[in-house]
């Protein structure tokens, strides 16, 4: 008032205060102070107005509310994070209390929202995903976050979710008999902790109930009014949208990593060749599952093929990618070709696969190639062939624990197209040696290079006396603490040698004679091992195999039987060509010897070798005979 007289200017001031009729409420006020002149200019007095300016002022903390609402929702993927972020912003600008409940499949990502109009008599299961309280530990809450709420069916809430409207009960009835009073343990901390007022409002998105937010006033005591109302429903509808955000990426998250779950081998089996072991681990949700694989492909004569394989990129295309790698390794597989024809013959498919997505209208999200490791395991020379498309070579850990990376030609991505040859190296393993099988994401990671990750693997796995589920876990503790940007893979296998007396080997002259003398050195070994039931089908099997050796093979030629959890007969020569069976004519002559091993084996077929090939043919073993296949 003085500087308006003395400087003849008009000033505007706001202040606060308390008014005894408003029972303590401070509210606003704004005045403005005017100086009165006369017509000399000089001042006669000073004009008052005074105005309270408590909506306008309201106005004002609703919109910097919603200002930091819109910088601070909105900043993570996860849902329950999401349902937190409402919690901690509207306390304490708006409610002493708040508590987020979401339904229980959008905590998880299952499943679209529900439906408000189509909730019927049967109400929504709900999980606490966010509170917030004035008071440390947040005494007014009977449930933690994270656990499933009790709904009341004659509580306030039943009638929101079911019509899909905010409620605001100024005064809470909080007497004996009322709603509260069915679920004890939310009666008792209502009265204990004074709550008067409170606003229930449905989480709303697409249509579809997400969950239900809850305000309430314990230590303020002006009741919620419908200003507050409408600030708290501009708020939910604010965190909807990162709620439905949050939730449409966990129920992709969750489709991709149920896809690819389904997509790895559930039950893995080394046969008599190895033990097995593995651990997937998926990348953290901001980046997603990947295409990692692996896989262990019993093959003919107790061999066994390893892979291990990763996709380059994320997400659901990723997975269902991966999907169609680890088909066609095990098309390939059952082909019996080495590792690095294997590779070849992969690279050609992923490219072809590459062009096939290329040639659609809407192409999807691609995919800048793989890497993969195969490896064939024989138990019975302890030799392990392998080969790799750009994927880092396996540790090998001997009885005495010494770890060692082989010198793998590394090779060249599949799907790159580069066409360069893959290189195969064979190695001769001891009996009990481990055999790791990883992807990148177990040895590099943002802070750490390979070779620091390599080391830090073959150190935790240095350890022959422990089983490989333990090494697995040892494996995988070793990451650093740091959430893994990529997925990691992990396949230990201890290598089996076939006792000596399970195999049993013979050079066959090249005459008409090899045939008789190979059915009767068959009968004799089944005699030994007690297969005498075998006898029949195997000498035909055996005169089939010998008699197309003579016939169309060259060189020397040499029978082999296998007792392992199955009777393998093979037959190798020098020739190059495969056997391939077809119907014969009735006027034919020949043209039914491999139709007739195919129906006295359980399977058959041939492989390729460095001077030859090699046909073979499986029998069931008869329950009763022993099928320990490792040595003593």
């Amino acid at each position: 008032m003085r500087q308006v007289l003395q400087n003849g200017t008009t000033k505007i001031h706001e202040y606060r205060t308390w008014l005894p009729t408003s029972q303590g409420a401070e509210k606003p006020f704004a005045v403005s102070f005017q100086c009165l002149q006369g017509a000399d200019g000089e001042s006669l007095g000073v004009c008052v107005i005074s105005a309270d300016v408590t909506a306008s002022w309201q106005a004002r903390e609703r919109l910097a509310v919603l200002d930091r609402a819109s910088a601070r929702l909105g900043s993570t993927l996860d849902v329950m994070q999401a349902g937190q972020e409402l919690a901690d912003l509207a306390v304490p600008l708006l409610a002493d209390y708040v508590a987020v409940d979401l339904e229980q499949s959008i905590s998880f990502g299952e499943g679209p929202p529900v439906g408000i109009s189509a909730t019927g008599s049967r109400l929504p299961a709900f999980r606490r995903a966010g509170l917030a309280s004035i008071r440390q530990g947040v005494p007014e809450s009977p449930w933690m976050r994270g656990e499933p709420v009790d709904v009341p069916a004659d509580s306030p809430f039943t009638a929101v979710l079911r019509a899909g409207k905010p409620r605001l009960e100024p005064v809470l009835d909080t007497g004996a008999g009322t709603w509260i009073d069915s679920v004890p343990g939310l009666a008792r901390r209502v009265r204990e902790n004074g709550m008067h007022s409170i606003m229930i409002v449905p989480i709303r998105a697409r249509r579809g109930l997400l969950g239900v937010a809850l305000f309430v006033r314990t230590t303020d005591p002006v009741p919620f009014h419908e200003a507050d109302l409408l600030l708290a429903e501009e708020l939910v509808a604010r965190a909807a949208q990162s709620l439905d955000n949050a939730r449409q990426y966990a129920s992709r998250h969750a489709a991709a990593l149920t896809l690819q779950r389904n997509l790895l081998p559930r039950h893995l089996t080394g046969g008599t060749a190895v033990e097995v072991a593995s651990r997937y681990l998926p990348a953290d949700v901001d980046h997603g599952v990947g295409g990692d694989w692996f896989d262990v492909i019993p093959l003919s004569g107790a061999r066994v093929a390893l892979v291990v394989g990763d996709v380059v990129g994320h997400g659901l295309h990723a997975a269902a990618t991966m999907g169609r790698f680890r088909t066609a390794v095990h098309t390939l597989a059952d082909m019996e070709l080495p590792p690095d024809e294997l590779l070849a013959q992969l690279d050609d498919t992923v490219q072809r696969l590459g062009e096939e997505d290329c040639d659609l209208p809407d192409p999807p999200i691609a995919v800048a190639g793989a890497t993969c490791l195969y490896a064939v395991y024989d138990p019975a020379t302890r030799r392990c062939t392998m080969a790799s498309a750009g994927h880092p070579p396996p540790a090998i850990i001997d009885p005495q624990g010494r770890v060692s990376y082989p010198d793998l030609p590394t090779g060249t991505p599949l799907g790159v197209g580069l066409g360069e040859p893959f290189d195969s190296v064979e190695l001769e393993l001891d009996e009990g040696s481990v055999l790791a099988l990883y992807t990148d994401g177990l040895i590099e990671t943002r802070d750490h290079d390979i070779e620091e990750g390599m080391h830090r693997l073959g150190t935790a796995l240095a350890q022959p006396d422990r089983t490989l589920d333990d090494l697995c876990d040892i494996a995988t503790r070793t990451l650093p603490d740091q959430a893994p940007c990529d997925d990691v893979t992990l396949l230990l296998v201890r290598t089996r040698s076939l006792n000596p007396s399970r195999v049993v080997t013979w050079a066959l002259p090249r005459d008409r004679s090899a045939v008789r003398h190979a059915r009767r050195l068959a009968a004799h070994q089944l005699t030994q091992w007690g297969l005498e039931g075998l006898a029949d089908a195997t000498r035909l099997i055996v005169s089939e195999l010998v008699t197309n050796a003579v016939r169309h093979g060259t060189g020397p030629i040499e029978l082999r039987l296998v007792r392992h959890r199955v009777l393998t007969c093979e037959v190798s020569d020098t020739a190059a060509f495969i056997p391939r069976p077809h119907r014969a004519r009735t006027t034919d002559e020949n043209g039914r010897g491999l139709f007739l091993v195919t129906n006295l084996s359980r399977r058959w077929g041939a492989r390729s070798t460095s001077g030859g090939k090699v046909v073979w043919a499986e029998q069931e073993l008869p329950h009763t005979s022993e099928r320990q296949p490792v040595a003593a």
